[in-house]
């Protein structure tokens, strides 16, 4: 397929060179799309039909679409209707498949194969051993797709309509990062042509997590997906600041988004004198009572602030059209075009609608205490005015150390002064750490278009952290958004899941453990440590496994770590780095271990994990995140007496 693609000859094809170079772009995308992934199987089911238009039918199940040199297909797309049964179909429910077959690979070569007869009643229900094996196999580099192993309750999720917005709330291990974006894959495979004008976008919590993730959709054929971290749809400042807790809590509240309202509008001004415009000989006066009135209808109408400033030269210029008719003239659009361009109207719109620099706008509420408590009264106490006001106010908004939940009012201002363009779908994940003022600036990024939201409550460890999803998806603008919960795992062991799940009670109470289908002896041990010696030679051990190491610790001793790795001469990475024969461990900080797989984890001293955060529901909730990350096997040492939720 790809060879017949760069054998195409454009070359008397096209009627100009205008059109050749978007003929020869496309064709360049397509053999992108069509690239050779040597240790990525083209298929990896196949499907036998019984009955219906499928009737003795055999389809084999892929990644990618594969046909021959006549154009029949030889794999079938697993996003298509077709394929659906490989992931839905049961004894109880066969879909009219007699017989569904996975296959297995090693190194990308086909190494077994593993039949289940479905409408075979001497055939009792199992597990299928390939798909255990695939879930178990080493997570050596970034994150794989699942396309082969997605159980029938993401399928629900991965195949649910483009029209509605789904929020998947999932414990760790149960895949819900992978179902967001499968989910993706698929609705670009069912309305392509819609989402590759509309776009679509994937966000996460830091580079690190992107970088771990940005495999996945390329390996499925899916190149024009964008992905951005929060930071980067708001990127209107320098980000250089960094804002305490109290103050960072009080920016993020959506009642923020009122007071900047309410700061915006102040600028408009009502005219204390009549207009009078000059065209020809004649003079047309308007009174400002009347300009009071169309000043104040702009206002009504709660359209956004630049919208207005841009319609109300064209209102004035209606109503002198009005008085020249009345007159007895008979004007046209341009005449009125040519009123509101005119000396006059300019003069009287920049004094009563100013423009608005929504920079500038914040820079004077966060440094004029009367200007903010103007427009937060009844909003903010005095005391959350005190909390945000800054100090020593900067000469400029150059010179300004703007903190991230400052570039996010900046974004909220920006949105009230002009409408921000929205995408066709967008997948935020991790969703649990965004504030409120956050999720308001991912949702003008699709409020036209769907949402797939997925996160853990039980992994919020933000200040602040999303209580409960009917809030956040208000927040969000999607209040009607189906929420599904996953509460099977597939990645984390058994007896690994059931010690982290201590911790839920004390920080979660109402969440539901995970069940994990994975059981595991010897995945879990925990040993007292005498120091950093210790750690390295736990770390020595976990390398003779295959597979990626992570070594997870409070952020504070991650020089301590770090200076007795190079010590003993081992090799480390960052997080989200790639994996190398001769570098397969990553010293991970605990604050970048969310959404981080490792296939044997060493955590360092749980009692510093939870003392490094400020109050000790947030370090239980990263502790629960840092006791999740591993798929084989974790080794939890520690000089230090465990916290108390954690013991026997």
């Amino acid at each position: 397929m790809r060879e017949d693609v760069e054998s195409l000859d454009i070359r008397d094809v096209t009627a100009n060179w205008v059109n050749a170079a978007v003929l020869e772009a496309q064709i360049e995308e397509r053999v992108k799309a069509l690239a050779d992934h040597a240790h990525t199987p083209l298929f990896f089911g196949r499907l036998d039909y019984l009955h219906t238009t499928q009737e003795g039918q055999k389809f084999y199940i892929g990644r990618r679409h594969v046909h021959d040199a006549e154009g029949d297909p030889m794999v079938i797309d697993w996003r298509a209707p077709v394929s659906q049964p490989f992931y839905r179909a049961s004894k109880k429910d066969p879909q009219d498949v007699s017989l569904r077959r996975r296959f297995g690979y090693t190194g990308g070569d086909l190494t077994a194969y593993e039949d289940e007869h479905l409408t075979d009643p001497a055939e009792a229900e199992r597990t299928s051993l390939l798909l255990q094996r695939e879930i178990e196999r080493p997570r050596v580099g970034p994150m794989r797709d699942i396309v082969a192993t997605i159980q029938p309750e993401q399928d629900e999720i991965v195949r649910s309509d483009l029209s509605g917005t789904v929020c998947v709330q999932g414990g760790p291990g149960t895949g819900k990062t992978a179902v967001g974006l499968h989910r993706v894959a698929y609705l670009l495979y069912a309305h392509r042509e819609r989402l590759a004008r509309t776009g679509t976008l994937v966000i996460g919590p830091n580079r690190s997590f992107l970088h771990y993730i940005e495999q996945v959709l390329p390996a499925l054929g899916e190149l024009e997906v964008a992905q951005a971290t929060v930071e980067d749809l708001v990127a209107h400042v320098e980000v250089g600041g960094e804002d305490d807790a109290e103050a960072a809590i009080v920016k993020g509240d959506a009642r923020m988004a009122e007071v900047l309202r309410r700061a915006l509008r102040s600028h408009v001004v009502m005219p204390s004198e009549s207009l009078v415009v000059v065209r020809g000989s004649r003079r047309w006066r308007i009174p400002a009572y009347e300009v009071e009135e169309i000043v104040r209808e702009l206002l009504e109408r709660d359209i956004r602030y630049g919208a207005a400033r841009d319609a109300l030269p064209q209102r004035i210029a209606h109503a002198v059209l009005v008085r020249m008719e009345q007159a007895g003239e008979a004007p046209d659009d341009r005449v009125q075009d040519a009123v509101a361009r005119s000396a006059a109207v300019k003069a009287a719109v920049n004094q009563i609608w100013p423009a608005v620099d929504p920079v500038k706008l914040l820079l004077r509420l966060l440094s004029d205490a009367d200007f903010l408590a103007a427009h937060a009264d009844g909003v903010l106490t005095g005391d959350e005015q005190k909390t945000i006001l800054w100090l020593k106010p900067p000469r400029s908004a150059r010179s300004a150390k703007w903190s991230l939940a400052d570039a996010v009012l900046i974004d909220e201002a920006k949105d009230l002064v002009e409408r921000t363009h929205s995408l066709g779908h967008v997948v935020l994940d991790e969703a649990q750490d965004l504030s409120p003022m956050q999720y308001r600036a991912v949702g003008r990024r699709c409020t036209t278009g769907s949402a797939t939201v997925l996160g853990d409550l039980a992994q919020g460890t933000t200040p602040w952290a999303t209580a409960s999803w009917a809030e956040a998806l208000a927040h969000l603008g999607k209040p009607d958004a189906a929420v599904e919960e996953l509460t099977a795992g597939f990645r984390v062991p058994r007896e690994v899941i059931a010690y982290a799940s201590r911790l839920l009670s004390h920080m979660s109470p109402g969440l539901a453990e995970v069940r994990s289908v994975r059981e595991s002896p010897g995945s879990l041990e925990v040993r007292r440590s005498t120091g950093a010696a210790d750690v390295v030679a736990a770390c020595a051990e976990a390398l003779r496994h295959e597979g990626s190491i992570g070594l997870i610790a409070a952020d504070a001793r991650l020089p301590e770590l770090a200076l007795a790795l190079a010590d003993a001469g081992m090799p480390y990475l960052s997080p989200g780095a790639e994996t190398t024969p001769d570098a397969r461990l990553t010293l991970v900080p605990a604050s970048l271990a969310k959404g981080l797989e490792y296939d044997y984890v060493v955590l360092d001293e749980p009692a510093a994990v939870v003392d490094g955060e400020p109050d000790e529901r947030t370090g239980l909730r990263r502790l629960y995140v840092a006791l999740t990350r591993a798929v084989s096997g974790l080794v939890v040492l520690h000089a230090a007496p465990l916290p108390a939720q954690l013991a026997d």
